[in-house]
């Protein structure tokens, strides 16, 4: 039997899509092994999302002023937490790992799914490309400070993806292990500066105001209103990724009770160490000498320990930090890609797994595609008399923003999936319900989309978010005239399609419609 063939007649199309038969064979290459239980799941969303308290969030404050900062990350705080309930209770409704394209494949159709998948896309690979250029940043100021040694922003990007590859593809216990350490590590550091910056005398509250006001402002608000909104997505970066857990569905023990115990511990972690970093960051160094530094923590270190290789060193253990979320972000691209491609919107080999049980294509394919947009920016950007720091400060800006652009839409959706599901779903089981239920999804909607609205109107971003929309419109057109009529009855596809009756590859495997159809008992609607 090969592998892909054109499929039967009879339950075969779907709101203008078409399947194709998958044989045992197809998911066989496409295997994935249960490692993960609850703290595996907090460590890998914690990892994945810590860097947001090393960099990028303070570039916020430019936009804003610390005041600004803090009501924006209010805000996105309450928008998240909000979110992961949703999310929480739709992962252990549908327990593979599909995540967000899950949800609103159920919900929504096989478009809804592949736009919502697309954005995931977009969020993942961008966001591990951001990351890779803050760690390339810190790892250059450290080697630099101590050794004289430097080297290109992007050759350090290359470097990074070159050892989170292998990392990753060296199989998801390998991969969760890495992730508990360096959670716990990171953690340290953020706790080691927290206490620093509160005992060594350098903390003062006047720090936090000192960027004089435009306009009749107050030093709390100096930019106004205009500033919070325009801070919206710098405060996302502190959080950006914790909703990446269910697409380790299919990789952990008991998903259903695992998934949401991982995910609210990891955001509850999260909001802690946000608003610290908020605080005691900025008031070490002084809101305006942070509002555009590539490596905030690292210059609080500076600022505690002055004249001293002690900063330095201290920030060695603060790379720990960016180097979690580098790690933890291309698991969620590499597992948002293999989803899809198992499923057939994306070409079919990118959700190989080999030996290891690690789709590794699909790792593969978004580091290539990270190295290139940092090295693609960084080469086409020629501003006068700007130094190579603040270059590649600006380039990790704009993919900041990239990444942002794509999350949101993929939040707006999946907060439309969860309020249709409740209703399309209303007799379906759920091991786990939301306690802010539909309330909580619609404020979440709101405050999502009401910060996709603003992204195009930040002029300096502009271009980036442009591009992005047309690479969207490229993925699109894509869909349209090629996956559409490709698809395959992967766990999500078969969920759907059997409105939850079949696709739990927890306890009945996989292609479980498929060996019904050969028998003629599909019971497919």
């Amino acid at each position: 039997m090969s592998e892909s063939r054109s499929a039967s007649p009879a339950g075969r199309r779907a709101a203008g899509v078409s399947y194709e038969h998958a044989d045992a064979s197809y998911f066989e290459k496409r295997g994935l092994a249960r490692h993960a239980g609850a703290w595996s799941l907090w460590a890998l969303g914690v990892a994945a999302v810590i860097s947001g308290d090393f960099s990028g969030w303070n570039l916020g404050i430019g936009e804003a002023g610390w005041g600004g900062m803090f009501v924006a990350t209010v805000v996105i705080g309450l928008m998240y937490l909000l979110m992961i309930y949703s999310i929480a209770e739709m992962s252990a409704l549908m327990p593979h790992t599909g995540g967000a394209y899950s949800f609103a494949r159920s919900a929504m159709g096989p478009w809804g799914g592949y736009v919502t998948g697309l954005a995931e896309t977009i969020e993942y690979v961008i966001t591990t490309a951001v990351v890779g250029t803050f760690a390339g940043l810190y790892a250059d100021a450290i080697t630099d400070d101590l050794f004289g040694f430097t080297m290109p922003l992007w050759l350090w990007v290359v470097v990074f993806y070159v050892i989170f590859v292998g990392l990753n593809s060296a199989g998801a216990a390998a991969s969760f292990r890495f992730a508990v350490a360096i959670a716990v590590i990171s953690l340290a550091v953020l706790g080691v500066f927290f206490v620093l910056a509160i005992f060594s005398g350098r903390f003062s509250w006047d720090n936090l105001w000192n960027i004089a006001p435009e306009g009749g402002n107050s030093t709390f608000l100096p930019f106004g209103i205009g500033g919070v909104l325009a801070a919206l997505p710098f405060a996302i970066w502190f959080f950006l990724g914790i909703e990446e857990l269910p697409l380790a569905a299919e990789e952990t023990h008991t998903p259903q009770e695992d998934i949401p115990r991982g995910s609210l511990m990891g955001m509850w972690t999260l909001l802690v160490t946000a608003f610290l970093v908020l605080v005691l960051n900025p008031g070490v160094i002084g809101a305006e000498e942070i509002s555009d530094s590539g490596e905030p923590i690292l210059d609080g270190f500076r600022a505690i320990f002055p004249n001293s290789s002690i900063a330095s060193l201290l920030a060695l253990f603060a790379l720990a930090g960016l180097v979690a979320s580098f790690q933890g972000i291309m698991f969620a691209a590499g597992r948002n890609m293999y989803s899809l491609s198992r499923a057939g919107y994306y070409p079919k080999v990118l959700s190989l797994t080999g030996s290891r049980k690690v789709p590794w294509v699909a790792l593969l394919t978004s580091a290539v595609i990270g190295v290139v947009l940092v090295f693609g920016l960084g080469a086409i950007r020629n501003e006068p008399g700007e130094s190579a720091t603040d270059a590649s400060v600006v380039v990790a800006g704009q993919l900041l923003n990239v990444a942002v652009f794509g999350a949101v839409i993929a939040y707006v959706l999946q907060m439309v999936a969860f309020l249709m599901l409740r209703r399309k779903y209303a007799d379906v089981t759920r091991p786990y319900r939301s306690p802010v239920g539909v309330g909580g999804a619609v404020v979440a909607a709101v405050i999502s989309a009401l910060t996709l609205l603003i992204l195009p109107f930040n002029e300096a971003y502009r271009s980036v978010v442009v591009g992005v929309a047309i690479f969207f419109a490229i993925g699109l057109l894509y869909f349209a005239l090629y996956g559409r009529h490709r698809l395959v009855f992967s766990p999500e596809e078969e969920f759907a399609m059997t409105h939850g009756l079949h696709g739990h590859p927890e306890s009945e495997g996989y292609d479980a419609t498929e060996r019904l159809a050969e028998r003629g008992e599909d019971r497919a609607p």
